[in-house]
């Protein structure tokens, strides 16, 4: 069982460098201090990344980084997924044989391969949407209560600049003694600088603190680089499935038509109970 884990006062500062990645990097460097304003004001004027927990004022910026990274997830979903869907392919191909057959057509026949991307587009924006529209009404409405009062989570955000740049959530499991790495994301301009790995490495540090046998995670990305990210962080797949629900989801024969979702489960197992 892991124990009781009342807030942290360190908190992980990374190095950053304009041409070297935060982590894993020859220059990388960690640090802890017992001082967290102090370390603030370090991290301010040596241009460094560090990595606090969520405060009330953070809301605002760090709705704008999670809804940014929900919404790229359309595009990805729609276009960049279909390659990772060979049965949808083949069954998109047979529809627009069958097209040409019907209508004798070469012009329609052309224009039903776009007349199928755009409703992929389109229910891959209505399906994220109500997937945002579902976390924004769940934990993301008061963050503050949900992770931040509960024993065994935690909500943190990446500040560079003096602006939140990265956010990620840590929910403890007490049925399995698991916490669960959630919510990660990062602001797109500042993408490619090793956030994300010192977010996951942070919730890293707050699971072995805290006695934690394992860390999950399922992610529905697309891109390879948030996969190999998992990777480098130590997680292993341990399970994948090709047509995931994300809540929000009607079912409707359209919607499974048009919109599927691979869904990719990861563990970092710490400790043997």
């Amino acid at each position: 069982m892991h124990c009781a884990s009342p807030k942290m006062v360190c908190e992980t500062k990374i190095v950053a460098d304009e041409h070297d990645a935060i982590p894993g990097s020859k220059k990388e460097a960690m640090m802890w201090s017992s001082h967290p304003a102090e370390a603030k004001e370090e991290a301010v004027r040596r241009d460094e990344v560090f990595i606090r927990e969520f405060e009330r004022g953070d809301q605002r910026e760090v709705h704008r980084i999670f809804c940014e990274g929900i919404m790229e997830r359309i595009p990805n979903t729609a276009f960049r997924g279909l390659r990772q869907q060979p049965r949808t392919q083949a069954l998109y191909a047979l529809l627009t044989v069958m097209c040409f057959f019907v209508s004798k057509s070469v012009t329609l026949t052309c224009c039903a391969p776009l007349v199928l991307m755009g409703a992929r587009y389109f229910y891959s924006k209505t399906v994220i949407q109500r997937y945002l529209d579902c976390a924004l009404n769940s934990d993301m409405a008061d963050i503050e209560d949900y992770y931040m009062r509960n024993t065994g989570s935690c909500f943190w955000v990446a500040v560079l600049d003096g602006r939140v740049v990265g956010i990620v959530a840590a929910q403890g499991r007490e049925d399995d003694n698991t916490v669960e790495l959630q919510r990660m994301s990062v602001d797109s301009h500042y993408r490619g600088k090793g956030i994300a790995k010192a977010l996951g490495r942070r919730v890293l540090e707050f699971a072995v603190r805290n006695n934690y046998a394992a860390i999950i995670l399922g992610t529905t990305a697309v891109k390879l680089a948030a996969h190999k990210l998992y990777e480098s962080l130590g997680f292993r797949r341990t399970g994948q499935s090709e047509d995931h629900r994300l809540p929000g989801m009607s079912r409707s024969p359209l919607e499974r038509l048009f919109f599927q979702i691979r869904y990719s489960r990861y563990r970092l197992q710490l400790r043997e109970d």
